[in-house]
């Protein structure tokens, strides 16, 4: 008889049986013992966590020949037939390779006949997101209304992909992925089944291989089996696999806790003549920060069984917990980074060399403010703020406003300062005026209205090209036309006509109002109207450019030398050539 793998061989038979989906499994158990049997069934989980397997042990509960029951017995034609994957009216469908809308139909098709000898005739269609749009059109009807005696179950590794209309006809299960205890367990049990001998912390590093699949473990088993000649030791599994040997690690954390470069680049190159992966070490050593950090913490969750487990409570005394938590980060982004580093040996070694550098911040210290930060402004003179500075700059404007800004970068306000108020001021503390940016908003207090008459002609797109705006506001600045404006007791009213609604947004005229009040140096408002504009910033500009264009052709064309190209040579101006310096 030729050999079963062990994945197959040990594939479980009953709900008893199977590892480590409990919740699924008391889902399932009750409504198979209440009788309240759903129509379809979606099992969603990464690869090899059971869900085929889920499939026909439900099918065996759903047809054994001793009734509808959680516990099916195994032994009669149904179980068996299931088992051994010859049961007619159990048909189990890959939609990987199955996924038009034609095979759709035909399964639909054959699902409205009655079992031939079962009582309900199960349909398990596996990695059922690979269908197209068209067969899950195609089976909507169906699997909302299936005839009474058939059953769906359905299979996928990524839910995401399957369209909601078929997932609220389903009853949906997540199957989890299997912790490293309950595959090391489960592998105790199938190796001394098979008496074969094996080490602990051999079955440890399998587990962490499969990364929470059982299939992907067994399957390593069996590798193992054959690399090690019968024996699974650690040794071996470690060669087989590929993993770093934990003594790299606890030597890099060492000689981090002495600060000792040289050492650290040793084990690097070490690890280079041993053709090691720098991406599995940085992960695991932040498996190895992850455990240190468990010791520090929560001790008792750290497995009594670990073979590292003195030096990791030796090392949890030796860092400092923010320096775990640092050392963590740093290793994930390094391993992360590797793809961008020169080298892969260059990105291990520069994570390692971070670590050395880097301390985390003393929290407990306390540092004294630094005498260049501008002290925060009480709340009520940010309403003064606009007149200080109309007064500062009698001709009101963008240049003032620049000006302003530079004079309290440069820090040349403490004379000022000191007149203004008898008590010492902070050192390079900016008055108000000097605080207005003109990108900021206004502050909610306004500025005074009755202040003297600004002067401006009118010339609303000049004033809008010349506006530091940005975005949909510097659109609603130079699309619009200016309809009046006029100053009085409550400020200056400005009226604008806007050729898109969508322009005028309360978050648009917001930021132009603040703009036009921090240029002006008095309260300003805005209101907006739509219709059709003639004379915007953006339509000045446009003419600008059109008779730029025009000057740009003629000079062209009365060029002697051009001219005397296009006589001698019958030469012609190429079209849309021309372009104005």
């Amino acid at each position: 008889m030729s050999y079963v793998v062990l994945a197959r061989k040990y594939r479980p038979k009953s709900f008893d049986t199977l590892v480590g989906q409990e919740h699924v499994v008391r889902a399932l158990t009750h409504a198979l013992q209440t009788q309240r049997l759903h129509h379809a069934y979606l099992l969603t989980g990464t690869r090899g966590v059971g869900k085929t397997t889920l499939a026909r042990i439900l099918a065996k509960s759903l047809n054994c020949e001793t009734g509808i029951t959680a516990k099916p017995c195994g032994v009669c034609n149904a179980c068996t037939a299931i088992d051994a994957d010859r049961f007619v009216d159990y048909i189990e469908l890959d939609a990987a390779s199955n996924r038009g809308v034609d095979d759709m139909q035909q399964l639909l098709e054959q699902a409205v006949y009655a079992p031939s000898n079962a009582r309900f005739k199960v349909y398990m269609i596996d990695e059922v997101h690979m269908l197209t749009n068209h067969a899950f059109n195609a089976m909507l009807k169906t699997l909302e209304e299936p005839p009474e005696y058939v059953k769906f179950i359905l299979a996928t590794t990524d839910p995401q992909k399957i369209p909601v209309t078929v997932l609220s006809r389903c009853l949906q299960f997540n199957l989890k992925q299997m912790p490293p205890p309950q595959i090391i367990s489960h592998l105790e049990n199938v190796l001394q089944q098979e008496t074969v001998e094996f080490e602990t912390s051999a079955l440890r590093l399998l587990a962490q291989g499969a990364r929470g699949s059982m299939r992907d473990a067994l399957s390593l088993t069996d590798q193992a089996i054959a690399y090690a000649g019968g024996k699974v030791t650690q040794e071996t599994v470690r060669s087989m696999l590929g993993t770093l040997d934990q003594d790299y690690l606890i030597n890099l954390l060492n000689a981090l806790a002495e600060k000792d470069g040289a050492q650290l680049m040793n084990i690097a190159d070490e690890m280079t003549q041993r053709s090691l992966s720098y991406s599995a070490a940085l992960q695991d050593l932040g498996t190895l920060l992850h455990r240190i950090a468990l010791a520090q913490t929560v001790p008792n969750a750290l497995p009594d069984d670990l073979p590292e487990r003195g030096d990791i409570m030796r090392l949890a005394q030796t860092f400092d917990p923010n320096e775990v938590q640092l050392f963590y980060q740093i290793a994930i982004h390094g391993r992360n980074d590797l793809n961008l580093a020169p080298d892969d040996y260059a990105g291990f070694t520069m994570t390692l060399l971070r670590m050395l550098a880097f301390q985390p911040e003393e929290t407990g210290a306390s540092t004294p403010p630094p005498t260049t930060k501008p002290a925060p402004a009480p709340r009520h003179e940010p309403v003064m703020a606009p007149t200080l500075a109309r007064k500062q700059s009698p001709s009101p404007g963008k240049a003032a406003l620049q000006a302003a800004l530079d004079k309290a970068k440069s820090g040349a306000n403490e004379t000022a300062a000191e007149k203004k108020s008898p008590e010492p001021p902070p050192v390079i503390t900016p008055t108000p005026a000097e605080e207005v940016k003109p990108a900021e908003p206004i502050p909610e207090s306004p500025v005074d209205a009755k202040a003297e008459k600004i002067t401006w002609d009118g010339d609303w797109p000049t004033l809008a090209a010349a506006l530091p705006l940005r975005g949909a506001a510097q659109q609603l600045a130079q699309q619009t036309e200016l309809i009046s404006w006029e100053q009085g007791n409550a400020g200056v009213q400005i009226r604008l006509r806007s050729p898109i609604d969508m322009l005028c947004t309360a978050a648009n005229v917001e930021r132009l109002t603040a703009m036009l009040t921090a240029h002006f140096g008095i309260k300003t408002n805005i209101t907006t109207k739509v219709g059709q504009v003639e004379q915007t910033a953006n339509q000045v500009a446009l003419d600008k450019q059109a008779e730029r264009q025009r000057e740009a052709e003629q000079v062209i064309q009365n060029d002697p030398f051009i001219q005397a190209l296009m006589r001698e040579f019958d030469a012609t101006i190429v079209p849309g050539s021309i372009k104005p310096a």
